[in-house]
């Protein structure tokens, strides 16, 4: 969704969407009511929509992309343009900047001028958007590739010029103001995890203005737009979120962003415009969200105050909004009527012996993300239509942990993971009306299978569309930019595998590597644990794969996994290892504080029900020490976090338990049958016994 530029003395603007069945509608608003411009035919898919037009005119002709082709539209809807662009894949991501188009699929960014191929690039990972500062400022063509692999790619030309490291995934760019700021240099981007940034890309290299974190555990960032809609003269930055949130940040006399307003919307966010579209001198924030709702918040007072004894008149326009209102309400009543009889009539012929039934067809929007956080798997789904319920089943453990956002109701059924390895079995049941599920996961690393989700919508006759999510042998690893050279172990494989079967059981072992096998003969990719903060180096090419990590238990389950992959594929490997036993306390020490804090928080929740009992006794909690008191105060807090965080310290023995096994089966020791002893001395934990113990078995 764009808003198209105004022209001469008409304050209004005219907004343009076009939409997955392949229209692209303009329409304006007039007294409350949408007034129609034009309506392109259907067709395949509409991945993007951009303005452009001539440079240093208003940028007002419309451009799409479907498939691998891009079509143009003048603002009346006239078709000036259809261009194949001849790309194997669909274009994902679209750039206009005067007779330039910037278009990427997948892996690839190609650039034309005028039609003619000018330029081609092959990116490492995923493609998500694409930029180019503003010509007319910086003076030359600097294109920008958001990259999946938490990295921003500017190019000259076809080569790399240089790349910018962001803390996530960037899933948009926008250029500040629209215009790049007084150099033409200032892009924002947002991330995947929620977060953003804005960064100035210079000829010498990439400065960081500022970065935000998302402390609120918000949505992954969708859209972006810079408009000023306090009216400070300041141009305020639009954030669009995948959970419905709708922000607006101001910049203070820093230039640091602060939030202003927050409105959170039932759908994901697709897109967001600033501008004036309803009503004159009242500006607006629009936005399109999944199911094609466009909306405006405005900044028009929607209250009046009146004092005693006022007389109080509607205005016309008020009167109109009234009987436009008595008037939908009718339509909304007639729709209901005809919507039952449908229905009726449905279930009617259903019953014939000749009649045949269409499978209604309907699409997800889903999403299956590690959070950093708290080292957990986000799963979200969105349809078109509301949800009926929802089936989860996974073949491998996991944890379901609380989503304050989820309001369907959870019910779950006995499982024999012994006889059929199903592990869980999980319905959730949605309330009317619910077209976006969110649901969070913890798995364990080392066990890994496939998580299903069986998604039933409330339509007729009932149909299901099932979606499968990997979980990963090391599931809990996150890419990152560098590691620490901490007491590392080494593990080397070699043997008779080419450079992609190597990349094909990386992808299998590891989340956030690019399917695509890498250009050139060798790749590095390093990586982090979400939960633990070990570290883990993948170094691999053609016949040789070399894996550091301060955690043996991390190259322990790769040396298992890949063991199993070769063996699938009838090669022989050379397995050949070092242990670092530093490491282990390293992981001790890094363990620690997890461990000692989740003791310390079941503690406290063992002596909540004996301390209110107390109270209630004695009527007051005056005689407890503070200790005692301050449990008592936080005894809610206390609850929901240990509620929040199932199995938390069972996990925490788990891993410990591991890398005792690990660290002596690697010295080819079975110590199975001290793990009780192991138990015993955590069940009254001291990190220096428990040093002792592992150096001593």
């Amino acid at each position: 969704m764009k808003l198209l530029p105004t022209v001469g003395r008409k304050a209004t603007q005219k907004v343009v969407v076009a939409d997955h069945d392949g229209v692209v509608t303009c329409f304006g608003m007039k007294k409350g009511e949408a007034v129609p411009v034009f309506k392109s035919l259907p067709g395949q898919k509409i991945s993007r929509l951009e303005l452009g037009g001539a440079l240093g005119t208003p940028q007002e002709k419309i451009f799409v992309s479907s498939g691998s082709e891009v079509r143009g539209y003048t603002k009346k809807g006239k078709q000036f343009l259809t261009f194949e662009a001849n790309l194997t894949e669909s274009i994902n991501a679209m750039h206009v900047s005067g007779a330039d188009l910037f278009v990427c699929a997948s892996y690839i960014y190609n650039h034309y001028c005028d039609c003619k191929d000018q330029d081609y690039y092959l990116s490492g990972d995923k493609i998500n958007d694409v930029l180019c500062l503003p010509v007319e400022t910086v003076g030359h063509i600097v294109p920008i590739l958001a990259c999946q692999d938490r990295v921003l790619r500017v190019l000259q030309g076809s080569d790399l010029q240089y790349h910018v490291e962001v803390p996530g995934p960037p899933t948009v760019l926008e250029l500040l103001n629209r215009d790049g700021g007084k150099g033409g240099e200032e892009v924002l981007y947002g991330t995947a995890d929620g977060k953003l940034g804005l960064v100035q890309i210079t000829k010498s290299g990439p400065i960081t203005s500022w970065e935000l974190d998302n402390e609120k555990k918000k949505g992954g960032v969708l859209c972006i737009d810079t408009f000023d809609i306090v009216g400070d003269g300041v141009k305020d930055i639009l954030v669009g979120r995948d959970d419905g949130t709708v922000e607006v940040y101001g910049l203070d006399s820093s230039n640091e962003p602060t939030l202003r307003f927050e409105n959170v919307l039932s759908e994901s966010v697709t897109s967001i415009q600033g501008g004036c579209v309803g009503k004159e001198m009242y500006d607006e924030v629009l936005t399109t969200t999944y199911t094609g709702w466009v909306s405006g918040l405005t900044t028009e007072p929607q209250q009046m105050v009146a004092g005693p004894g006022d007389e109080i008149k509607m205005s016309r326009e008020t009167q109109g909004k009234v009987a436009a209102l008595r008037y939908y309400t009718s339509e909304l009543e007639q729709l209901q009527v005809k919507v039952l009889q449908g229905r009726e009539k449905y279930q009617q012929s259903s019953q014939s012996s000749t009649a045949v039934s269409a499978v209604p067809v309907f699409s997800i929007n889903d999403k299956f993300t590690l959070c950093q956080d708290d080292a957990s798997y986000s799963l979200t789904l969105e349809v078109q239509t509301a949800i009926d319920n929802l089936l989860l089943q996974s073949d491998v453990p996991i944890d379901l942990l609380d989503v304050d956002k989820n309001s369907a109701v959870v019910s779950f059924s006995e499982c024999d993971s012994e006889s059929n390895g199903n592990f869980l079995l999980a319905t959730y049941r949605c309330q009317a009306n619910t077209t976006r599920l969110e649901l969070k996961v913890r798995s364990i690393e080392g066990q890994y299978g496939t998580l299903q989700a069986y998604v039933t919508p409330r339509l007729q006759p009932k149909t299901c569309q099932v979606r499968q999510y990997q979980i990963k042998p090391l599931s809990l690893h996150q890419r990152t930019h560098a590691i620490d050279q901490d007491p590392m172990n080494t593990l080397r494989l070699t043997g008779q595998f080419s450079f992609a079967e190597i990349h094909s059981w990386i992808v299998f072992c590891l989340p956030e590597v690019p399917e695509k096998t890498p250009a050139g003969d060798s790749i590095t990719f390093h990586f982090q644990n979400t939960f633990l903060g070990t570290q883990l180096e993948a170094t691999y090419c053609k016949g040789e794969a070399n894996f550091k990590s301060d955690n043996i238990s991390t190259i322990s389950i790769l040396k298992d996994v890949l063991s199993k992959e070769a063996t699938k594929r009838k090669i022989n490997l050379n397995i050949s290892y070092e242990v670092n036993e530093d490491s282990v306390s390293h992981t001790l020490r890094m363990i620690h504080p997890k461990l000692e804090y989740q003791l310390i928080l079941a503690k406290k929740v063992q002596l909540i029900d004996a301390l209110k009992e107390l109270q209630v006794h004695e009527g007051n909690a005056d005689f407890l020490i503070p200790e005692y008191r301050s449990i008592l105060d936080e005894s809610a807090q206390l609850l929901e976090e240990y509620k929040k965080q199932p199995a938390h310290l069972e996990r925490l023995y788990g891993m410990i338990t591991d890398l005792f096994i690990d660290k002596f089966k690697f010295k080819g020791q079975n110590v199975k049958t001290k793990v009780s002893q192991l138990l015993a001395i955590l069940n009254n934990y001291e990190l220096d016994s428990l040093m002792e113990f592992f150096s001593e078995a």
